[in-house]
């Protein structure tokens, strides 16, 4: 395809109408929301999808949410869940916002006139790690999504510790002798609440898209995965990660539950539901990657998320998936020094490591900082991002497309990190206006193009449609990535041989 200037490729919002009547009826009562700062949007902030998980509920399955007597008024976002910030200096800090173990809650942008409308809907699932994040972020503001057409669906889901410990003594009162995926069972929780409400808010159940950056990429993947969300979504999006590594085995996290429950002296169940939220989230747990993350548990993951695609046996939907030009530097160690960027090769790739260090050159200390980044950006996004599309071509029936955001945005950020990790959000969500950044008329353009695929994805599960560039499938033979970002181009893979190592390395393990 001959690479393409980024012109204006405007797709006009839907025209002003009256907002959705109200109060709208959901199964727990009547609902009161706001209107956006375009009239023609309603917003319902705070709807909550699932009882309080506090208490007894802590560490259990998501239970209904209580019904309520009168018109609840939903025009403020609900605290979000219990979590520690972002350590100072990162990137990603920002102002803190309340607190809770309260906090399974969803937040609703429509612009429908009425419950028949049967528009497409978007479900966001917010990143941060599986530790931090809320559906409540000024950067997932979803008016301009809703303006295109879509209603928009943002949610809170159970994080860290509280979302993801196993312990043998949970596993024994589980009637699945399951622990520790308490979080994703709130995103199939949340699901199934738009399931059988969303239509109340002109959304057609039967066309649901969840979209997610980060981990909440990693949950997009391991809910195409998991059979308890098979019939919720007909569609999935994937910005910068998956998690077809290796996971834990419910063993393994019970026991490293039950050692984080020994550094609390806690030797029961009960016993650690007595402690405080405060508590809890200010202990770290001994290996926080087992006992903060999912698990294979015989329920929720019935196998590793990459042996279930090979299998064929995911949840088969059309399929978005992508990675930043970019997406390590926010990563990279403020130094790094050639020996020791050396030596953690040689203990990580034994054999390989030549090899991965003609692709990740370590000359000097820049050099070495510079290799850690691209390492990360083609370990842990690319290669992940590649396998999805190939496997889902290769076990489903489903097409994939396949993008590479390349665009640097203006202002400091992107002056230090470059196309960094969650630079693509907010122009996936058209909210430049948000910002105070120096935007260009080219980034304005490009949030049109950008949040145009996303919600012709969610319409027809393809992202083409008039005016726009022409995105073609994902083909495994031509291994073609739309790029977005200065020109909106279809090129091979981008840093194709370092994918190909890391086939290789994994295929050998």
């Amino acid at each position: 395809m001959p690479r393409l200037p980024l012109i204006a490729f405007f797709s006009a919002a839907l025209p002003l109408a009256a907002a959705l009547h109200e109060p709208v009826r959901v199964e727990s009562g009547l609902l009161s929301g706001v209107a956006g700062a375009n009239p023609a949007v309603s917003v319902f902030k705070g709807i909550p999808f699932a009882a309080p998980p506090v208490g007894d509920l802590r560490w259990r399955p998501p239970q209904p949410a209580a019904r309520w007597e009168g018109v609840r008024q939903a025009g403020s976002f609900s605290a979000a869940c219990m979590q520690t910030p972002y350590p100072a200096g990162s990137l990603y800090r920002h102002e803190p916002e309340p607190l809770s173990e309260d906090c399974l809650y969803l937040n609703i942008w429509t612009a429908a006139d009425s419950p028949g409308e049967r528009r497409p809907v978007m479900l966001w699932i917010h990143g941060g790690g599986l530790t931090r994040g809320s559906g409540s972020s000024r950067i997932y503001d979803g008016e301009e999504l809703a303006r295109k057409g879509v209603v928009l669906v943002t949610i809170n889901y159970r994080l860290g510790v509280f979302g993801f410990l196993a312990h043998p003594g949970l596993t024994a009162e589980s009637a699945h002798r399951s622990s520790g995926n308490y979080g994703f069972l709130d995103q199939v929780a949340a699901l199934q609440w738009v399931h059988r409400n969303i239509a109340q808010f002109g959304g057609d159940p039967g066309r649901v898209s969840i979209f997610g950056q980060s981990a909440g990429s990693w949950s997009v993947n391991l809910l195409m995965a998991t059979p308890l969300a098979k019939g919720l979504f007909q569609r999935a999006i994937g910005e910068s990660g998956a998690e077809f590594e290796t996971l834990p085995r419910l063993s393994a996290a019970e026991q490293a539950g039950a050692s984080f429950a020994r550094s609390l002296g806690a030797d029961s169940v009960s016993a650690l539901r007595a402690k405080s939220a405060a508590e809890l989230i200010a202990t770290p747990g001994p290996f926080p990657g087992t006992v903060f993350l999912g698990n294979v548990d015989g329920w929720v993951l019935p196998q590793d998320v990459h042996a279930i695609f090979a299998a064929g046996k995911q949840n088969d939907v059309p399929l978005v998936v992508g990675f930043n030009a970019d997406e390590g530097t926010a990563f990279a160690p403020r130094s790094m020094t050639p020996e020791i960027f050396r030596w953690q090769a040689g203990r990580r790739f034994g054999n390989r490591a030549d090899a991965f260090l003609k692709l990740y050159p370590a000359a000097s200390a820049d050099e070495s900082r510079a290799s850690y980044a691209a390492s990360v950006r083609d370990q842990t996004f690319g290669w992940e991002m590649r396998t999805w599309a190939r496997i889902e071509t290769r076990s489903g029936k489903s097409k994939a497309y396949v993008y590479y955001f390349s665009r640097v945005p203006p202002g400091l950020a992107g002056k230090v990190y470059g196309a960094y990790h969650a630079a693509e959000i907010v122009y996936v969500f058209h909210n430049l206006g948000l910002s105070e950044r120096p935007w260009e008329p080219l980034d304005r353009t490009l949030a049109d193009t950008l949040s145009s695929y996303w919600v012709n994805f969610a319409t027809n599960g393809d992202p083409n449609g008039q005016s726009l560039p022409d995105w073609p499938p994902y083909d495994r033979k031509t291994d073609l990535v739309m790029e977005l970002g200065n020109h909106i181009e279809v090129q091979p893979m981008p840093h194709k041989p370092a994918m190909d190592f890391f086939d290789a390395w994994y295929a050998s393990r």
